[in-house]
């Protein structure tokens, strides 16, 4: 029997090693080289900028895992890395890359963080004492701006999966038929205060696609229908507030666009697509941004004001999360001065600063599980 070819398999084991070596060093040779993997375009969040030594030996403690964070947003050949691995395990092994993300039917997807699984399957009731909690925090909020002469109006914009619920996946149950609005509407009930939005969601459903596919938000068409009623409701407490527009002062627009912030999650923005069911207004709007400068209406600001030439229309403070980033470009045609405030709380000395004849305050319903209001925060009338 022959010896083995021990100078053979070293060199094979040579070979191998200067090849591992090789690739392994192929994302550091493209930085090297300028080549920057990252694709901000292609992610739902900001990746790590390149770090700055200031002469401070905190600065310098800092520098390595701030270099560190960078490398990892940015190596070579990053963004093809991770498209292809996302695509390969949503078209090949049918599974959503994210947990953020559920995939649902028909190339719908549905968001999977801040507790919207929770809400969907409606794990926890509210507690009496927590419906007491936000009972009294909206009608102690209502009672302080009446007493200044101010209109009120709360609403729960809701949740995707709460109005496409038959395009979520099998292996998701519901608990219990009653949700957390439901419960917080039966509550508010008698108030006048809260406006449902979802009755009228789900007859213009049976029209025509009202949420994107491929985002955790509604549509132009859906936001029309909820700025509709918000503003119904805003004319019943401030009537000099014009009426919402309607239907036929848009043009309906079907466009193909890149997937939004759920392929994102995914790393999948450069791989999927889908129909945009947009409205284009006929005639001109009349709101423009004047904080921050250069803004666009739907940015996404902790603070965006938008302001008309019009002393007779009305000023809105609005409390609001995502889910009014789309509503602000109707919306803004109503009121001389709009204020949009991204969060929950409500805001007593924005409010005295800004002097509204409205205040509309609106959370998702997913953040009924998350969010605690605050009563003590609403001075006493």
């Amino acid at each position: 029997m022959p010896a083995p070819d021990v100078s053979h398999r070293v060199h094979d084991n040579r070979l191998l090693a200067l090849l591992f070596i090789v690739v392994i060093s192929l994302p550091l040779a493209a930085n090297l080289a300028g080549r920057d993997g990252a694709d901000p375009g292609a992610e739902n969040r900001e990746l790590a900028a390149f770090p700055r030594i200031a002469p401070t030996w905190s600065a310098v403690a800092a520098y390595g895992p701030q270099l560190s964070a960078w490398f990892e947003d940015h190596f070579g050949f990053r963004s093809a890395l991770v498209r292809w691995s996302a695509a390969s395990r949503l078209f090949l092994l049918g599974v959503s890359p994210s947990t953020a993300v559920v995939k649902g039917r028909n190339g719908w997807f549905f968001y999977a963080d801040d507790k919207a699984i929770e809400d969907y399957a409606n794990v926890e009731p509210l507690t009496p004492v927590a419906l007491a909690n936000w009972r009294a925090a909206i009608r102690r909020a209502s009672a302080w701006l009446h007493a200044r002469g101010i209109g009120y109006v709360f609403t729960i914009a809701p949740d995707k999966h709460v109005i496409y619920d038959e395009q979520m996946p099998d292996t998701l149950t519901r608990v219990t038929d009653v949700a957390r609005t439901d419960q917080l509407f039966t509550t508010l009930q008698d108030t006048g205060l809260a406006v449902d939005l979802r009755g009228w969601l789900f007859e213009a459903k049976g029209r025509e696609r009202i949420y994107q596919k491929t985002d955790s938000h509604w549509n132009d068409r859906g936001a029309l229908v909820a700025y509709q009623q918000i503003i119904g409701a805003v004319r019943a407490r401030v009537p000099k507030t014009p009426p919402a527009w309607t239907r036929d002062d848009f043009e309906p627009v079907e466009r193909r666009i890149a997937a939004m912030d759920l392929a994102g999650m995914m790393g999948l923005k450069r791989v999927l697509s889908e129909t945009d069911l947009a409205l284009v207004p006929r005639h001109p709007r009349r709101a423009r941004v004047v904080e921050p400068a250069g803004a666009a209406p739907m940015a996404e600001e902790g603070r965006l004001i938008t302001e008309i030439d019009d002393a007779s229309l009305p000023r809105a403070v609005v409390f609001r999360d995502s889910f009014v980033s789309r509503l602000v470009p109707f919306l803004s045609e109503h009121f001389s001065r709009a204020v949009y405030l991204w969060q929950n709380d409500f805001d007593a000395d924005v409010i005295k600063r800004e002097r509204p004849d409205v205040v509309i305050q609106e959370i998702v319903g997913r953040h009924l599980y998350n969010f605690i209001p605050s009563p003590e925060l609403v001075p006493e009338p």
